[in-house]
């Protein structure tokens, strides 16, 4: 059987960036790959203009909560993509480190956050595209 790759979504508060990002993965690998959220500051409760964002493109996010940054759901991850607070993420031999540049939606009105949205959506679908390629015909 093949390793299932895990991934792990990190930004400051895991509200916003870190749980759409999860939820894009979740909704387009489906099983293949096992995801993970986790935040530097954690928040109290989820952005709710990132879950009206989600929603709008079929994707639930309501049900998730923000959660901290460990260094266990780190070592335990393949993948760790941090998006604004990459100095703050504890560093494993092994793991690869992507940071993604992306605004935070926190206070953003929904047009901004629906770009936002719209970007993670393609970044997504690269890494899905690198961690579990089709193979060919």
């Amino acid at each position: 059987m093949a390793h299932t790759p895990c991934v792990l979504f990190v930004c400051v508060h895991n509200a916003g960036r870190s749980q759409m990002a999860a939820g894009f993965l979740r909704a387009m690998a489906g099983d293949r790959i096992e995801v993970r959220t986790a935040g530097s500051e954690p928040a109290d409760e989820l952005n709710p203009v990132a879950v009206a964002a989600m929603a709008e493109i079929g994707i639930d996010i309501s049900g998730e909560r923000p959660k901290p940054l460990t260094d266990d759901v780190v070592g335990l991850s393949d993948v760790v993509v941090t998006m604004g607070c990459g100095e703050v993420c504890p560093y494993f031999p092994g793991i690869s480190y992507r940071d993604w540049v992306l605004s935070d939606p926190a206070g953003q009105p929904i047009e901004v956050v629906r770009g936002i949205r719209d970007h993670l959506r393609i970044l997504i679908g690269n890494l899905i595209a690198e961690l579990v390629p089709v193979p060919a015909r």
